[in-house]
């Protein structure tokens, strides 16, 4: 690999979370609903270290909502246990991207999750194309196209 290739190699985005009580169930292991908020907030902190806070962008009139959200389960996660939320963009398109989030313990990966954010028009709801400066903030932690 050349200087120059490395230079554009993605950013792997981490952000460490530790199981509540309240969000385990009768069977003591993580409620398999909460998965979700598990990868809102491993997706709004990407976002924040990327393109800044989510209201500047809802301020400039463009939202990005959930088109589609997936999880595949390997392994509990249990109250206490601390969690590692790794997260990457796996396609930035022309009006959604993608992001895909695993859910880590102690090397382990417990849960693949898979994100489609598209991107609406504030007022109208209608989709919309992503803003050029959301792509530029964001491109860093995408992985390059196949």
């Amino acid at each position: 690999m050349t200087a120059d290739a490395g230079a554009h190699a993605p950013a792997e985005f981490v952000h460490e979370l530790r199981v509540r009580y309240g969000e385990c169930d009768p069977q003591g292991i993580v409620f398999n609903a909460n998965y979700l908020l598990y990868f809102d907030v491993a997706f709004t902190e990407l976002w924040r270290e990327a393109v800044g806070p989510w209201q500047e962008m809802v301020e400039r009139g463009v939202d990005a909502v959930v088109a589609e959200a997936n999880a595949r389960f390997r392994a509990p996660a249990r109250y206490d246990d601390v969690l590692e939320l790794r997260a990457r963009i796996t396609r930035l398109g022309t009006t959604s991207l993608t992001t895909e989030i695993d859910v880590v313990r102690a090397g382990e990966v417990l849960v693949e999750g898979r994100l489609r954010h598209v991107f609406v028009d504030t007022e109208t709801w209608a989709k919309t194309e992503m803003p050029e400066w959301i792509g530029d903030g964001l491109r860093r932690f995408t992985l390059p196209a196949d």
